[in-house]
């Protein structure tokens, strides 16, 4: 029998949604929606607040996946999409998977290397990168 190691394991996805969660709501946020997704871009574990919006998922997928294949966390994204509005609407339609160019997607690295990223929405994007940040902190990994 073949066995793949995820690059990030469901254990920590699970530990940096809880933080994130609740440092949305001890910081008086709005309803959050964390997802975790592997270097592959699959999600690893997601949850949702009550009272968060449906399309919340699509947009913190958006925003994961948009640093993940990028390699730089989503506001600096976001400040492309300012300085180079043509090549991030070029490289929009080009990756695999949504990009979404705002603060709340941030990469995911354990001892150097990228093993995933989460994607946080629900809040102001400087809040949601918050809530991501202290989430991955929380799992003793890292972000850039």
């Amino acid at each position: 029998m073949t066995t793949y190691q995820p690059s990030i394991s469901l254990d920590d996805a699970r530990r940096i949604i809880s933080t994130a969660l609740q440092h949305g709501v001890e910081n008086d946020m709005n309803p959050l929606v964390v997802l975790v997704i592997d270097t592959a871009g699959s999600p690893v574990a997601y949850e949702r607040s009550d009272g968060s919006p449906p399309g919340r998922f699509d947009i913190a997928l958006g925003k994961a996946n948009g640093a993940l294949q990028m390699g730089v966390n989503s506001k600096r994204l976001g400040e492309m999409a300012i300085e180079r509005p043509h090549f991030i609407s070029g490289v929009a339609g080009s990756l695999r998977g949504p990009l979404v160019p705002v603060a709340g997607g941030v990469i995911v690295i354990d001892n150097g290397i990228v093993v995933g990223a989460v994607g946080v929405s629900g809040d102001t994007s400087d809040n949601d990168e918050a809530a991501a940040i202290a989430g991955i902190e929380s799992a003793g990994l890292q972000h850039p």
